[in-house]
């Protein structure tokens, strides 16, 4: 199992969008070629529309890689936000920073080095949106300190909540097997939070989309 719908739908709706950023074509290609995982094009749109609406004040990445979500976000907001970003890889943080430079982004990003469970536990700052994207095995605890720092009415987004299809295959590869009960695991837990309201959108590897109650 390759896809979560029909691949003439997806086809058909990859074939209406065209990124014209040379920047983020030049990243996802790079993305690409080292097998570097980012968010689908058609998930970041969503997620551009998302922080657009919401309009945050402070927004907060929790996965950084090299960067390609959080420049997405940094575009949409102009100056309006505070954009804080948290990454452990050194050889993801140095091409980050070098995309951010070649982008103009260096002053507006905020990039907090570390593990993402430490630096949550220690942040002082709420923020109205929030975008995690990290070890999947680490998404159930990421998640439950992400939403103490929620305020409310504020979006949580969380990637890879269909996980390829798998979460709702009985047939699951074997290097996959780990990873998908930690994404049901997951699942069941942000559906039935008593402090969000919360939906799995199923669009790119399945988003998840909760707000603050």
């Amino acid at each position: 199992m390759s896809d979560i719908l029909f691949p003439d739908q997806i086809n058909y709706l990859n074939s209406l969008v065209e990124e014209s950023d040379p920047l983020l074509v030049e990243m996802a290609d790079f993305a690409r070629l080292k097998n570097i995982p980012i968010l689908e094009l058609i998930s970041a749109r969503f997620l551009e529309k998302m922080v657009k609406i919401k309009n945050p004040h402070n927004f907060l990445e929790i996965g950084m890689a090299i960067g390609y979500s959080t420049i997405r976000v940094a575009k949409t907001t102009e100056n309006r936000t505070n954009i804080e970003t948290i990454e452990k890889s050194d050889d993801n943080i140095r091409l980050a920073k070098g995309y951010f430079a070649k982008g103009g982004y260096s002053e507006r990003i905020n990039i907090l080095m570390g593990e993402a469970k430490e630096i949550l536990k220690n942040l002082k700052l709420q923020y109205d949106f929030i975008f995690l994207d990290a070890d999947k095995e680490d998404y159930l605890e990421l998640f439950d300190l992400a939403v103490k720092l929620l305020v409310k009415d504020g979006i949580i987004i969380i990637d890879n909540l269909l996980w390829k299809g798998y979460v709702a295959s009985s047939e699951v590869p074997g290097k996959y097997k780990k990873s998908t009960e930690y994404i049901r695991k997951f699942n069941a837990h942000f559906l039935n939070s008593k402090e969000l309201n919360s939906s799995i959108i199923p669009i790119g590897d399945g988003i998840g989309l909760g707000i603050k109650l």
